[in-house]
């Protein structure tokens, strides 16, 4: 989860980073770093991030070519990220990008280390997370290539990158596109849109106070609707020719002022009329033969419940005769089809909105979510009630770190692990406190036990011991906590919410000292614990440190135990040898996969033709319909005769999900566990008014049979939960069982 996170965050700059560099054609990069800007005492074109946690410098005296070399150092046994920048405001021809730079590393450790590259416009992107690149060397050349849509393409960025600890160097990077020096590649104007012309608004809408009262509640809730089905099926709007945002502040005062149905109705329409005419379209009738739920919902759009028939005429005209094959505002991943959000204003300076960009963060949200959500039906409630719920609470919020708990509980509503605020919010952080206890603790039978210590310190080892169950904390029971965090602990169910709620709130604090109420063999038992700084020591870390490198070996010389979080592609010819000889495999998914399996370890293991995936997709054209695609298939290779037990928990999400699917479409493949996180499906990211970024689940995954994984979590063939029992034992009954159930197949088998 800790890489993925600066993955998350190298995202949000991809998306964000468009000013220009202030480099001229014959000097894009300056990628060795020899021109020094004298006011800033950093490399022309280049920046890095801001952290307490790294510090960054020039280095005359390691470099690699020329007279300097930059460099990142982890000042702490730090368990976040820093990375040094570039940007290219240009466009360029071609089909291919290629960074080339060297690096030099110094104890790189608990993360990675890499070059980074973007496609600005595109979904193109790298940071080399899978290479896994750490620990010491000297300078080495890395690579990394591109697809680039020379059409699409608003910037190029990249640089370098550290996470977790230690030290790295970068240098003599270099850019090319189809190989061709980037200097020598010539460079296309890049139009802009008239949206983004419109900067009327950008420092506040103007708006910093709201009266609510019930018309004023339905006037929001419709402009809301109204604002959210232009900004996605007007092809004016569509072109890029409205700032959707500024659109919304100007029309916004009207609305709020309505004082019944029809005045909302008159100043909605003449707003509307603005956009132009849609022009009649004979072609356009919504084919729905292959959608699949969710299904369409326009709100109170075309019910006549609220809007004029006026009015509700055009909109439905819009519906039935809008034709766009390409969006300013969003468009879908080439090969994959989850949406993108393109063109949204992150406004990271507003850590507090005013009245107006706060309602701005809901409607965003709820449209995006309205249009583009493939598990909108599976959300629990009907998502229209969410506007007047949650538009008091934004109206209301009297500070940035309501702002952000309000923000955070929207996106927790729609019940998606994906979902979440991803980008290290100092407000969210703050509330969740600096501290935390030097011991380990996870849910075991719905109950906080206490499983691991991180420190050697015989004090804590004295008062607390593995399988100490905590009833309270602070004086405040668990059972209350787990009620009061519930609504800001974004997940899709509930296993998977105590999963993520001992790290992000019941054993964190600002204040350093802990007091636990403990039950211990039917006594209880007070105890005290001094925490730890999370920015020093990290959070809990809940992987298995004890699987060393390379995450295969073989138990009793007569199982494989392949653990995917340290698996490599390249590791399969050697792990074919192993494991040629073995009764059987046991895959311990409990953790997220470092390569993409399901076509080459999966076809490994795969017998038979039995597919193990199909998908949904949204649409531009049609936004809220999405359709089915035909079952996807892993072409077997029959290579591996034993049985496959796959361990799964709530650990298991996303990839490990998908993995999991595609692996037990194998005939002789078997899953044993406990519900996994039930967040599957590529994800797209959303950028929210005072730079919160946070993301969904994009395409809707599903077994071929129709079967949902979303919530759900993949199909489990034998439920095997943990103890308390054999927590204290030091026992791993997933495993144990594994085992068991592969020897029983051996002994049948004799």
């Amino acid at each position: 989860m800790k890489n993925f996170l600066v993955l998350l965050c190298l995202l949000m700059c991809l998306f964000s980073c468009n000013k220009s560099n202030g480099q001229n054609q014959q000097d894009l990069l300056n990628g060795d770093f020899e021109k020094i800007n004298q006011k800033s005492k950093y490399p022309e074109g280049w920046n890095h991030t801001d952290g307490r946690d790294y510090k960054h410098a020039i280095d005359s005296v390691v470099v690699q070519h020329g007279k300097y070399a930059l460099s990142i150092a982890s000042t702490v046994d730090s368990a976040g990220y820093s990375i040094v920048s570039f940007a290219i405001p240009k466009r360029f021809e071609g089909n291919e990008i290629e960074l080339k730079g060297y690096l030099k590393l110094e104890g790189v450790g608990s993360g990675f280390a890499g070059l980074w590259l973007g496609v600005g416009g595109t979904s193109a992107f790298d940071n080399m997370q899978r290479r896994n690149i750490r620990g010491t060397s000297d300078w080495k050349q890395y690579s990394i290539k591109l697809p680039y849509n020379g059409q699409k393409a608003i910037n190029v960025i990249g640089g370098a990158l550290l996470a977790g600890k230690g030290k790295i160097w970068v240098d003599n990077l270099q850019l090319f596109i189809d190989g061709k020096p980037i200097e020598n590649v010539p460079s296309k104007e890049i139009v802009r849109a008239k949206a983004e012309l419109d900067t009327a608004f950008a420092n506040g809408s103007g708006i910093n106070t709201i009266t609510l009262n019930q018309q004023a509640t339905t006037n929001l809730r419709l402009l809301a609707q109204v604002w959210g089905f232009l900004k996605y099926h007007h092809p004016a709007v569509a072109k890029g020719d409205y700032n959707m945002d500024a659109e919304l502040f100007r029309v916004m005062p009207a609305v709020i002022k309505a004082r019944n149905n029809n005045e909302l109705s008159q100043a909605l329409e003449q707003w509307a009329d603005k956009f132009g005419k849609v022009n009649v379209c004979d072609d356009c009738k919504i084919d729905v033969s292959r959608a699949v739920k969710p299904t369409p919902d326009y709100g109170n759009l075309f019910d006549h419940s609220v809007l004029s028939k006026s009015f509700t005429d055009k909109l439905r005209f819009i519906l039935n005769n809008h034709k766009i094959s390409e969006s300013y505002y969003v468009s879908m991943v080439e090969g994959v089809g989850n949406p993108l959000f393109d063109h949204e204003n992150g406004y990271y300076r507003m850590k507090y909105p005013d009245a107006g960009y706060r309602l701005l963060c809901l409607f965003k949200y709820w449209n995006m979510v309205q249009y583009f959500f493939p598990y909108k039906h599976l959300i629990g409630k009907d998502w229209n009630q969410t506007l007047p719920e949650f538009i008091p609470q934004f109206v209301g919020n009297k500070n940035s770190t309501e702002y952000i708990l309000t923000t955070l509980k929207l996106i927790s509503s729609i019940h998606d692990t994906h979902a979440n605020i991803w980008s290290g919010n100092a407000e969210l952080e703050d509330y969740r406190g600096k501290y935390r206890p030097s011991f380990k603790a996870r849910f075991v039978e719905n109950k906080l036990v206490i499983t691991g210590f991180e420190s050697d310190s015989l004090a804590v080892k004295e008062k607390l011991r593995i399988g100490d169950m905590i009833t309270a904390i602070n004086g405040i029971t668990v059972d209350e906590l787990i009620r009061k965090y519930l609504p800001i602990t974004a997940a899709s169910n509930y296993s998977t919410q105590l999963r993520d709620m001992p790290g992000n709130y019941l054993l964190r604090s600002n204040n350093p000292h802990f007091e636990f109420t403990i039950q211990r063999d039917g006594n209880t038992i007070n105890a005290a614990n001094e925490g730890v700084l999370v920015s020093k020591a990290g959070l809990m870390d809940y992987s298995n440190k004890s699987v060393k490198d390379p995450g295969y070996y073989l138990i009793n010389g007569q199982i494989g135990y392949l653990y995917p979080a340290k698996y490599h592609n390249a590791n399969l010819p050697a792990i074919r040898e192993m494991f040629k000889d073995t009764k059987g495999i046991i895959i311990d998914m409990r953790c997220y996969p470092s390569e993409f399996m399901p076509f080459t370890f999966g076809a490994y293991i795969k017998s038979g033709a039995a597919p193990f995936v199909k998908f949904t997709n949204g649409s531009i054209n049609r936004p809220g319909i999405f359709v089915e695609t035909a079952p996807l298939n892993i072409q077997p290779d029959n290579s591996y005769q034993g049985k496959v037990i796959v361990i799964v928990n709530e650990q298991s999400q996303s990839q490990a999900e998908y993995t999991t699917m595609a692996f037990q479409s194998s005939p002789n493949v078997r899953v044993i566990g406990s519900t996994t996180a039930g967040a599957d499906g590529n994800i797209s990211q959303i950028t929210l008014p005072g730079g919160i970024s946070s993301l969904f689940s994009g395409i809707g995954i599903l077994y071929p049979d129709g079967t949902q994984t979303q919530r759900k979590g993949v199909k489990i063939d034998v439920v095997v939960q943990p103890t308390i029992k054999g927590i204290k034992a030091g026992i791993d009954e997933p495993l144990e069982k594994a085992k068991a159930l592969i020897m029983e197949e051996v002994n049948l088998g004799e």
